[in-house]
């Protein structure tokens, strides 16, 4: 499926003036970023750059689509023309995949014609706000959890392919499955389910829907205890499936009291090894709480595809550089009073000291070719995801998600210990411009 019309019509107008004007090959840089964390959040975590260079590589004009243009005269005959023989082959710079980020961090590099790069614009924003709000989140629950772990399944709080993407970028933010089958396939993200409260109502009483779900999926299931009474539950699922019950859930009430009532009466009918996991609309502020609870994983749907609040990274795709009539680099930016840009091309570094990050420092040049070029001490955080057009397979895929989420996890163990505060605050180091 092609991805060329999941965008704005104000991109194919401006290709139709720049043509006119003579100015769409203007060789020129746009740099995505975003100007503020959410909520006040102290870092957040960039995602969907796998699913968008796969994107930019079907980025294509077919006659479905320029037939859909003409017919709704959306550009001119020049313009369908040369739309017709679109191909990305620009270079693509950026964070890797999983990477740490705060405010200016030039998570997206893209270097091509104007015309070739300012048509991405919304498929670029679309992708990498969406999945990185939904990664920022996660990773909030994942720290809060302190290891134990936490599956996601937020499919039916979501549009079918939002469902997808918010699998995969919680994934690598260190979920640790999904109760997604299409992010599983798609993506290889581990899938997990076994049965809600309608498999419970279906029967005639508890212990007919229990005998069924065992005979079905083996003692190790994990039982629903809460669609009745929950003592009564845990006793008729011990009794079931015996002292090797693999877990048991519960989805409503006092979610602390009710795990380590839960936990007691397990113990006393020796199912000592029964694991206790917990659901009913966590986020990160609900997982800190249960922390002091005999819980051994969560289920987090809501909060974490919805970006526990912000469901935006606010990130902009902005014009910081290109070239001028007399062949050299410009810096061009945006001025307004509340929008300020900053201007040319950025090389980030992140400064380490004792294996913690202490500074992002913002080096700005207008010349592309010093940008993976560096004489200063710290870890060079741009990589290269596109050249000429092709994007690198390391980043694709299900082995690009794997890699994404090792990278997440390197990164986020950078961060200082004030990073994982749920309270409100700025962002955990400072972004310095050079």
């Amino acid at each position: 499926m092609t991805s060329a019309l999941l965008t704005d019509r104000y991109e194919l107008t401006m290709v139709e003036a720049a043509l006119k004007a003579g100015t769409a090959s203007r060789r020129s840089i746009f740099e995505v970023f975003a100007r503020h964390l959410p909520n006040g959040r102290r870092y957040g975590i960039v995602a969907g750059t796998g699913r968008l260079i796969e994107q930019i590589s079907n980025f294509r004009f077919g006659d479905a689509e320029l037939g859909w243009l003409r017919e709704h005269n959306v550009v001119d005959a020049n313009t369908l023309d040369w739309l017709a023989n679109y191909r990305f082959t620009g270079d693509v710079w950026g964070y890797q995949e999983g990477e740490v980020y705060f405010p200016g961090s030039p998570i997206l590099i893209v270097e091509a014609t104007f015309a070739e790069a300012v048509v991405l614009e919304t498929l670029a924003l679309s992708i990498l706000n969406y999945d990185s709000a939904v990664a920022s989140a996660a990773s909030r629950m994942v720290c809060a959890a302190e290891g134990r772990p936490i599956a996601e399944m937020g499919s039916r709080r979501a549009n079918e392919f939002a469902a997808v993407a918010a699998a995969r970028a919680a994934y690598i933010a260190g979920f640790n499955a999904t109760s997604n089958l299409e992010a599983g396939r798609s993506w290889g993200v581990p899938t997990m389910g076994t049965a809600a409260h309608s498999f419970t109502l279906l029967h005639d009483s508890e212990e007919d829907a229990f005998r069924a779900q065992v005979a079905a999926l083996g003692p190790e299931t994990t039982l629903l205890v809460d669609t009745y009474d929950v003592t009564a539950a845990v006793s008729l699922a011990v009794k079931i499936a015996g002292p090797s019950l693999g877990a048991v859930r519960i989805d409503s009430g006092d979610l602390p009291g009710q795990a380590a009532a839960v936990r007691k009466q397990l113990d006393q009918l020796g199912a000592t090894k029964t694991k206790i996991t917990v659901t009913s609309d966590l986020d990160e502020f609900a997982i800190a709480a249960l922390r002091a609870a005999p819980v051994d994983s969560y289920g987090a749907g809501t909060s974490v595809v919805t970006g526990s609040g912000a469901p935006t990274a606010g990130m902009v795709y902005k014009l910081v550089a290109r070239v001028g009539d007399d062949g050299n680099w410009v810096s061009v930016a945006k001025r307004s009073k509340s929008k300020i840009s900053v201007g040319g091309r950025k090389r980030p570094i992140r400064k380490i000291s004792g294996g913690i990050a202490n500074a992002e420092v913002l080096h700005v040049d207008d010349d592309p070719s010093t940008v993976e070029q560096s004489t200063d001490s710290g870890r060079e955080l741009l990589v290269r995801l596109m050249k000429d057009g092709v994007a690198d397979e390391r980043f694709l895929g299900i082995p690009g998600t794997s890699l994404a989420r090792r990278h997440c996890a390197d990164a986020v163990a950078e961060l200082p210990v004030d990073a994982f505060r749920l309270t409100r605050g700025e962002p955990v180091i400072p972004t310095l411009y050079d």
